[in-house]
């Protein structure tokens, strides 16, 4: 059998609006991961990327229990010596909430060049307005909910 592969015209990109207030951290990640590579579309290819625009908005309202805000750390390494730095999730939140939701899509997408191309058509903003009603996005709700 022969492996698909859509016509780059063939490929309609579509704009989703995503309110994660009170959505679960990594089940809002998972179904936004699925959007931007378009797995929910019949003609999804593995080698391309054939996914749609995703608008969030509130990240940072969305829900994690109080151990997991504690437990889980974040490291980023400056590329000097000694330069290792660790923060948790509480702590990253309140710094910048956006990120969060950005690094846990991000795990869930392809390493390398396609899965830096999908990251580009994520948009998040912490409040509850958005700069793309040109676009038209319409709202989707979490499945999860």
């Amino acid at each position: 059998m022969r492996t698909y592969t859509p016509v780059p015209g063939d490929i309609k990109r579509e704009w989703h609006l995503i309110d994660v207030d009170g959505a679960i951290l990594g089940r809002a990640a998972t179904e936004i991961a699925t959007l931007l590579r378009g797995k929910h579309k019949p003609m999804w290819a593995p080698h391309m990327d054939t996914g749609d625009h995703v608008i969030v908005i509130n990240a940072e309202k969305f829900a994690i229990t109080v151990k997991k805000g504690r437990d889980k750390m974040y490291y980023r390494h400056s590329g000097f010596p000694g330069g290792l730095r660790e923060e948790n999730l509480e702590t990253l939140i309140g710094r910048d909430p956006e990120r969060v939701l950005r690094l846990a899509v991000k795990g869930m997408l392809p390493k390398g060049r396609l899965g830096r191309q999908m990251i580009k058509k994520l948009r998040i903003y912490s409040g509850p307005t958005h700069p793309h009603q040109a676009q038209a996005p319409k709202a989707r709700a979490l499945a999860s909910r």
